[in-house]
């Protein structure tokens, strides 16, 4: 079995990295940066994500599963204390028929640009488009036929698993990531007159897509997940349910609401 391990740098993440090098070395694994087929994530939820799109081009061979060291650990299955427990289920055949993998839903982003080229992009948790020195006009399509017309400081795609990101900020719904759609959740609207919008989120199913059309003559951010970039180059975005998923290695149970409940409720209410 070949893993490899990305941590967030901090103290207590290196120590647990170096501990688990440590206990995949007595188990006989293999350290692989090429050709994983578990990528272990040490941190939190923004060091999985840098795991995923360090290896995005070989999502289909991959399988993720994180060590939670941060403050909030969503994609995280594994406390600290647990990490000898994790390296030993790794490697046992008893444990591995128990093995599941589950498949989430990612946003695919293709860009056009003004000469002509299209860039094709996933994101994990979520997509985001934001005006800089003036706030974001953009028309916004859904299925090849005009919705509205935008203005604000920004518009959210994320995916079922990013619904509980940023999405939840903007008051938008959380998806079960069995689901297989996208939702567009609005940053700051503007409506007046002139302009318009739904002034709620929208959840588009897989076989719908949206086009965003940004104002020509205004900069804008573009962020994919952790990424960002400032551009002026952009004709339109065109956001749909990707063909491609990403892999979760479940070592043992531990359903999507449970996630949400540990995360955002805990057990301080029953006190």
């Amino acid at each position: 079995m070949k893993y490899f391990v990305v941590d967030r740098g901090d103290e207590i993440s290196l120590k647990l990295t170096e501990q688990f090098h440590q206990l995949a070395a007595s188990y006989g694994m293999i350290l692989s940066d090429e050709s994983p087929d578990y990528v272990v994530s040490i941190g939190g939820d923004g060091t999985m994500l840098h795991a995923f799109h360090r290896f995005i081009n070989r999502l289909n061979d991959i399988a993720f599963v994180g060590i939670h060291t941060g403050r909030l650990g969503f994609y995280a299955d594994w406390t600290p204390d647990e990490i000898e427990e994790l390296a030993r289920v790794m490697n046992s055949p008893a444990e591995a028929d128990h093995l599941r993998i589950v498949r989430y839903p990612l946003v695919e982003i293709a860009i056009t640009t003004k000469n002509g080229e299209t860039e094709t992009h996933v994101a994990l948790n979520e997509f985001t488009l934001r005006g800089i020195e003036e706030t974001l006009v953009a028309q916004l399509n859904i299925n090849d036929v005009t919705f509205e017309m935008f203005r604000g400081d920004g518009i959210c795609i994320s995916t079922p698993s990013g619904s509980t990101a940023y999405n939840k900020a903007l008051n938008g719904g959380l998806i079960h990531p069995s689901i297989e759609a996208i939702q567009i959740a609005e940053i700051a609207s503007i409506n007046n007159r002139v302009f318009r919008t739904l002034g709620s989120s929208m959840i588009l199913p897989k076989h719908h897509h949206c086009d965003i059309y940004p104002h020509a003559k205004r900069r804008f951010l573009l962020s994919i997940d952790h990424l960002h970039a400032q551009r002026s180059d952009v004709v339109s975005i065109r956001c749909r349910v990707s063909d491609r998923k990403v892999h979760f290695a479940r070592f043992r149970p531990y359903p999507f609401w449970s996630r949400v409940q540990r995360a955002f409720i805990g057990d301080d209410f029953n006190k």
